[in-house]
């Protein structure tokens, strides 16, 4: 008889709320993708490049040229020099990064430190690996770290942590100082740390993201994870890539070259040709993305929904506790799509223990503003 390694693990809650939108025809604002296509020059270098029969297997490690692109990008941004051969390498979505970042340096009996709410696929990973996560809640309202309980969470048998910023489903961005403390809090200790930064360039209001490549300590000892996907509004194309020193990134190969071996090449050919002519298209995003927060905000506004705008990400969290007290937050996203035609993410499915009173939604505003009026209008009228 079978023994599931996951016995715990079904349906996301993501292919869930999705399939619910579809058969009541609710207006998706659940799932994390844009409601919109790539650039158009990069679609058509795709199309370009299967036609030029680049078709067969990429390199390992990923193509040499979009490797360098990716360095280039992060010496402006980060003021980090990478070597693009040795310290880069691309993967077939940042999902698959994570995994193989974790599978790289956890094994039987280590522990994981992840902080609550967190992306689900973190813990299948350490599980798979034969660890276990220890899950530290992040403090509310402003889902910051909660440096005394992790702390205390940190044991013997802690072998890695795991932290996201910006955040998925909060928002939330973990400030430079952060960075430092949590150096501090490692410094003597065998522990290293997996940065999952796929949303860097939402960030919003003026501020900055603070990667973990600009950290010199923390990066020695670090995997940094970002997305193509994200970045350039393609998720369907799960491209993604992770940077670390030399030793780790080595190590990460072993795994990588045995869970999926290569991205796909004319995918990964498109993107070094576009990120080489077009390198604005990351300094455009923010103002970008805060316009559709901005918008979907305005309009909510008139809603009985409470809510702060979002620090970074292209997701806005709402309470609803004014409109039902009666419903927790994953019988409530039912309910709204069923019966108001909205859906959204439910945030206690992030969590190992969910706080009691929470009434929280996740909305995705990475959609077209006539689509977002008339999610809001029907939100406002509720």
């Amino acid at each position: 008889m079978l023994t599931s390694k996951l016995p715990n693990v079904g349906v996301t809650i993501f292919t869930r709320m999705t399939q619910l939108a579809e058969h009541s025809g609710a207006i998706n604002l659940s799932q994390g993708f844009p409601g919109f296509d790539g650039p158009r020059a990069l679609r058509e270098a795709v199309g370009r490049h299967v036609m030029a029969g680049r078709n067969q297997y990429a390199p390992m490690a990923g193509l040499p040229a979009l490797r360098e692109q990716v360095a280039i990008k992060v010496a402006g941004l980060y003021q980090r020099t990478l070597d693009a051969d040795t310290e880069i390498t691309i993967t077939p979505g940042a999902t698959e990064a994570i995994f193989c970042a974790v599978q790289t340096v956890v094994g039987a009996g280590d522990e994981v430190v992840v902080l609550d709410p967190c992306y689900d696929s973190y813990e299948p990973s350490v599980l798979l690996a034969g660890g276990r996560c220890v899950h530290v809640p992040l403090t509310l309202p402003d889902f910051a770290i909660d440096w005394q309980r992790l702390g205390e969470a940190i044991t013997e048998r802690t072998r890695l942590i795991i932290i996201n910023s910006p955040h998925n489903p909060s928002g939330a961005v973990i400030p430079a100082a952060d960075l430092d403390q949590l150096a501090a809090l490692i410094r003597e200790r065998d522990i290293y740390l997996l940065a999952d930064e796929v949303y860097e360039h939402l960030v919003f209001d003026g501020h900055r993201h603070a990667s973990v490549l600009s950290h010199e300590e923390l990066y020695q000892r670090a995997f940094v994870v970002s997305s193509f996907g994200k970045t350039y509004h393609v998720t369907g194309w799960k491209t993604g890539y992770v940077v670390a020193p030399p030793a780790l990134s080595a190590e990460l190969r072993k795994v990588h070259q045995y869970v999926n071996f290569c991205g796909v090449m004319p995918i990964q050919c498109a993107l070094a040709e576009f990120m080489a002519a077009h390198p604005e298209h990351v300094h455009e995003l923010p103002a970008f993305y805060q316009a559709k927060r901005d918008h979907f905000c305005d309009l909510l506004a008139g809603s009985r929904f409470t809510f702060s705008r979002t620090p970074g990400t292209y997701f806005q969290l709402a309470d609803y506790s004014a409109l039902r007290d009666d419903l927790d937050d994953v019988a409530m996203a039912e309910w709204l799509a069923r019966e108001k035609g909205v859906a959204a993410i439910p945030v206690s499915v992030f969590y190992q223990r969910p706080p009691a009173t929470s009434r929280l939604l996740r909305f995705c505003f990475a959609k077209q503003e006539d689509l977002l009026g008339e999610a809001a209008q029907r939100l406002c009228e509720i």
